[in-house]
């Protein structure tokens, strides 16, 4: 990959123009397009949530491991914490008994195996950060629009992509960049790195799939 022994460029820019395509494809899985056009329903959407539950709580818990390490604990920011937000998105979405209302597909399972596998790797750590956290803050923010327009999710069951500790998102966005761009990873982390954001847009997309499988 040839942007990766361009040295000096930043990580956060080599990962946005390397995975542009990735971005795109998975903005255009049928699930999501069907999701976010008002062509589904919220069982879809609540069943959507129940698996960023099991991702996030495999991300979340790598961060406990990366805040150890002496480059990448400034990559952990707290204002990001999504696992408490989903669950009282599925409370809404499910009722109580959501714990026993939610499935999560094998997609989904893989998925988070993945993030678990890696979490003592601060590259491959940086790769699913970036693309989870930096996705809510920015795809995301459009996500929560739509489904307040088309299923009238409106602060009960959209608190995921809600940030009550981050009142200016471009600002943090260029902060969380910043940081990512002083992790001082040599070229074959840097490398590492866009390998595993490729394959994290792999594996979100697999779980889109398995979605519209059931929804579509």
């Amino acid at each position: 990959m040839s942007l990766a022994v361009e040295e000096d460029t930043p990580l956060s820019a080599l990962l946005r123009e390397g995975t542009r395509a990735d971005h795109g494809a998975a903005n255009s899985e049928d699930f999501i397009e069907q999701l976010m056009s008002g062509a589904l329903n919220r069982a879809a959407y609540a069943d959507l949530s129940a698996q960023l539950l099991v991702v996030y709580e495999a991300l979340e818990g790598a961060s406990t491991a990366v805040r150890d390490d002496e480059r990448g604990a400034g990559l952990v920011f707290n204002e990001l914490t999504r696992v408490p937000a989903i669950e009282r998105d599925l409370a809404f979405l499910y009722g109580p008994a959501w714990r026993e209302e939610i499935r999560i597909l094998p997609a989904t399972r893989e998925y988070a195996d993945r993030v678990r596998e890696i979490s003592g790797s601060l590259p491959h750590y940086a790769a699913h950060s970036y693309t989870r956290y930096l996705g809510d803050l920015s795809g995301g923010q459009i996500v929560k629009r739509m489904m307040k327009q088309h299923y009238g999710l409106d602060g009960d069951g959209v608190a995921f992509y809600t940030f009550p500790d981050i009142p200016k998102i471009k600002v943090f966005k260029d902060a969380y960049r910043s940081r990512l761009d002083d992790l001082d990873l040599d070229p074959e982390e840097v490398a590492a790195t866009l390998a595993e954001a490729h394959h994290a847009f792999h594996l979100n997309r697999v779980v889109f799939t398995a979605l519209a499988e059931i929804h579509c």
